[in-house]
């Protein structure tokens, strides 16, 4: 399967199906699939790491293999794990069986449970492989990824080497809320996203938010850029100046007034005392430069 045939391709089909990327984007999701590498993408939360990923199967017609990262995510979880409860029950039911032909019986097909990673390695289907914040996930994690990201392959002990039929499309994101091993990088293109500059947010804004009149969508990006810019405990995303968009038409807001920001602060901001803190920056700000909202 060819993912995409440029990068333009790529820029056109994410567009269509809702994502507008950077010529940096477009051209690393060329790349992914015409390479057949994974791709790293890191940046901090709510930029649209994930969404890239979910975008690829949607402008693709690929389905979805989610392995989300915590810490505490283990090989079980992610690669596979035996149904230790129905082999019990087969080695019970065997008897005075020889344990060699029960051994052999009970690490078959039958008593696998397939995890996400192995999981999209067994797919004929195309396939688009998201290892969400994997910097969340422990250290020893990274060596679970690294046969499937070099190889496209898992080696299961009992049955032995299951090669991708169809490599997947790889996306890996990463808050940075640690460095990743050189190994993975190594296996990996890179791609860094931030915040997007105001045109191409308010682009974003007000594609997915079609009824927002362009002065208030303005006025909404600016006041965001200027919250990103205060020591905040957790900055607005992209997602969340969506979301208040949403909310100024659901209210009727045609003026992103003083008194309309401080009462919807609530839906970009998610600590009292980030909210605490830009209602007085604003506030000051305004005093300073009184044309500002």
């Amino acid at each position: 399967m060819t993912w995409f045939t440029s990068p333009d391709d790529a820029a056109a089909r994410l567009r269509g199906a809702g994502y507008l990327p950077d010529s940096a984007t477009a051209l690393t999701a060329f790349l992914a699939g015409a390479l057949e590498k994974p791709v790293l993408i890191e940046g901090p939360a709510g930029v649209g790491k994930t969404e890239l990923a979910k975008s690829v199967a949607r402008a693709t017609g690929a389905d979805l293999v989610r392995l989300q990262c915590y810490e505490g995510l283990d090989e079980a979880r992610a690669l596979y794990e035996w149904n230790y409860k129905k082999q019990l029950l087969r080695i019970q039911a065997a008897g005075d069986q020889a344990w060699e032909e029960t051994h052999d019986d009970i690490f078959s097909e039958e008593f696998l449970l397939t995890r996400p990673l192995l999981t999209a390695i067994r797919r004929e289907e195309p396939t688009v492989l998201l290892i969400d914040e994997v910097d969340k996930a422990d250290v020893e994690v990274e060596g679970l990824l690294l046969e499937v990201l070099s190889d496209f392959q898992v080696t299961i002990p009992e049955l032995g080497t299951v090669t991708a039929a169809r490599r997947p499309f790889v996306v890996l994101t990463s808050n940075a809320t640690r460095e990743l091993s050189e190994a993975v990088k190594r296996r990996c293109l890179h791609l860094h996203l931030d915040y997007p500059d105001p045109e191409r947010e308010t682009e974003i804004v007000t594609a997915q938010v079609p009824e927002l009149e362009d002065g208030i969508g303005a006025q909404l990006v600016e006041v965001v850029a200027r919250l990103r810019e205060l020591d905040l405990k957790k900055a607005p995303s992209i997602a969340e100046s969506v979301d208040w968009a949403r909310t100024l038409i659901a209210l009727h807001v045609d003026d992103l007034d003083a008194e309309t920001i401080s009462a919807t602060l609530g839906v970009v901001l998610k600590h009292s005392s980030d909210r605490e803190r830009a209602v007085k920056e604003l506030r000051l700000s305004r005093a300073v430069r009184p044309g500002l909202p």
